[in-house]
């Protein structure tokens, strides 16, 4: 019984979607954390640990999450890796602004961060399911 709920979580794309974020999450918070201990601005720490994140992301994404629609090379390969860094930078435009907005209102970087997560992990997951990564 075990393994047929394993087989049968393993083949629902959100879920496997939350895990490959939840990676890229840890990439790029623990570098944040770092970047941020180590004096960089809360702003610059979140664009540079999001970039970190997004090549996490892209390693497991295309991988293991989204293996119906992803193509293994060519031009396809290319043009999904093109979408994918698209959709990135969405999602660093909004983690940098929430991260900015919130310090600017003198809200902890930390928490500013933690909202941008939630707001960056949906606008990125919609695109990637609906445009880079759609079965043709």
């Amino acid at each position: 019984m075990p393994r047929i709920i394993y087989n049968r979580l393993r083949s629902i794309l959100f879920l496997r979607y939350v895990g490959a974020s939840g990676f890229a999450l840890a990439a790029d918070m623990g570098l944040f954390l770092l970047l941020l201990n180590g004096g960089l601005l809360a702003p610059a720490a979140s664009a540079v640990s999001y970039t970190i994140g997004i090549a996490a992301h892209w390693l497991v994404s295309s991988r293991l999450v989204f293996t119906s629609g992803s193509a293994t090379r060519g031009a396809e390969r290319w043009r999904q890796k093109f979408l994918f860094l698209l959709s990135a930078f969405v999602g660093l435009a909004v983690t940098v602004s929430i991260v900015t907005l919130g310090e600017m209102a003198g809200i902890d970087p930390r928490y500013a961060k933690l909202v941008a997560i939630g707001v960056s992990f949906v606008t990125t997951y919609l695109l990637r399911k609906t445009i880079v990564f759609a079965v043709r």
